[in-house]
């Protein structure tokens, strides 16, 4: 079903959701930029010579130049932002608010003395609210998820690929592993590759922990993390369908961070390279969905798995026609520090294999020690691979799977690599009338 948006039926009301974020992104980053008293005075000495270094569009800034709030509101504009280019204006926020009522200053105290704006006559009229709901009808066509990609996302793996080492006798067996990827991935393109991945203290650091964030923004570039960027194409986001599902996640209880702008690691650029290759562009866009694996308190595999069954039903609930495909990535078994470091579980981890596959809801309500123990502190990373796993079909009737590929192989530098390729087939609709 549609996603309901019935606060857009509130008169004289722009509730700022993430649809208006996108559409207003440039415009608020402006007024965050009036912070500073340097930029307040170069912005006062020349208003549209500021506002034309900022990729604005020309609604945006005929708005701001006019003084129109209703339209920078309309434009994307959230009137905390707003409000930092009002105070550089010298203006009051009752000023600002009078503007957008008809009102002016004196009018507007007045009003907000004599109680404020009543109630009466600012509802969403009833039948409005009824005719909206009534017309919600499930979309005539609407994304789908095509497949689940699994792989390891080890860092040394980019450099062989970036210093042409793929065939050295240490790297080839590694690679050969992902021939097939290469070749399914030529014969099912997506269009969008939601990827499940973590940063390694790369975009965030001890000064912000998040534990899921999806990406929002239009672009993402390589981040540099100590030997310089990736020599890779930067990563081309799809902010309208981001806004989906972060609206769809966020409403089915699923608290995340959405972020803008981030440069992103290899956690996100190695299984890109491992199944597209060396490209002067990525084929499809880029949903980057980060975990934290990095710091405890950790999300539990249940609540990745559940957080994957419900990227499943945004995915789907989408009104454009997209081929989807979820990638999990990182792991398998690996540690990086102290003296049980070298860690590989064969045994662990193709039984982990085995259970994505054939029972991956069980799978889920493995504890974090068991990880720890098993896989090594570093083989927590694995609890992402049930986030694409959650969002396929065969879990709620939707479709079935089908295993397309598997491969496993010690070591690629300090780390266990798994790679899987799993299809999701919908089912068949039943005839009208027939069950």
């Amino acid at each position: 079903m549609p996603i309901d948006k019935s606060y857009k039926l509130v008169p004289g009301t722009t509730v700022f959701d993430a649809e208006q974020s996108a559409k207003g992104y440039h415009l608020n980053q402006f007024c965050m930029s009036l912070m500073t008293a340097e930029n307040r005075a170069a912005f006062l000495a020349d208003e549209r010579g500021y506002l034309d270094a900022w990729p604005l569009r020309e609604e945006q800034r005929r708005a701001l130049l006019d003084r129109d709030l209703n339209a920078a509101v309309r434009e994307g504009g959230n009137i905390y932002f707003l409000a930092k280019w009002g105070a550089a204006l010298g203006l009051s926020f009752q000023q600002m608010a009078g503007s957008m009522t008809g009102m002016t200053e004196q009018e507007y105290r007045a009003m907000m003395v004599g109680g404020g704006r009543p109630i009466e006559g600012n509802r969403i009229d009833r039948a409005v609210l009824e005719a909206a709901h009534a017309d919600q009808a499930p979309p005539a066509e609407h994304a789908a998820v095509t497949a689940a990609l699994f792989t390891s996302h080890v860092p040394a793996i980019g450099a062989a690929l970036d210093h042409g080492k793929t065939q050295e006798p240490y790297w080839q067996p590694v690679f050969a592993g992902y021939e097939y990827a290469r070749e399914w991935v030529r014969e099912n393109p997506p269009d969008v590759v939601v990827l499940v991945y973590n940063d390694h203290a790369t975009a965030f650091d001890l000064s912000l922990i998040p534990t899921f964030v999806l990406g929002t923004g239009a672009a993402y570039p390589a981040a540099d993390e100590g030997y310089g960027p990736r020599p890779v194409p930067g990563i081309e986001g799809d902010p309208e369908f981001a806004a989906h599902l972060a609206h769809s996640l966020i409403r089915a209880d699923f608290d995340l961070t959405l972020v803008n702008e981030m440069p992103v690691d290899h956690g996100l650029t190695v299984p890109l390279s491992l199944v597209f290759g060396e490209v002067e562009r990525w084929p499809c866009k880029v949903i980057p969905l980060h975990v934290n694996v990095v710091q405890y308190p950790v999300p539990s595999g249940e609540r990745c798995f559940r957080l994957g069954q419900a990227l499943g039903r945004a995915i789907r609930s989408y009104h454009r026609p997209l081929n989807v495909q979820v990638w999990g990535t990182g792991g398998m078994s690996h540690q990086l520090q102290g003296p049980r470091a070298g860690l590989i579980n064969r045994e662990w981890d193709n039984a982990f294999l085995d259970r994505l596959v054939a029972d991956p809801a069980a799978l889920a309500a493995l504890p974090h020690l068991e990880y720890v123990e098993q896989a090594g502190s570093e083989g927590i990373e694995l609890v992402m691979w049930l986030i694409a796993r959650g969002a396929l079909g065969d879990l709620d009737g939707s479709g079935t799977v089908e295993l397309k590929h598997r491969f496993y192989h010690v070591p690629a530098s300090n780390t266990a690599v798994g790679h899987l390729i799993l299809e999701n087939h919908p089912r068949a609709e039943a005839p009208a009338g027939k069950e």
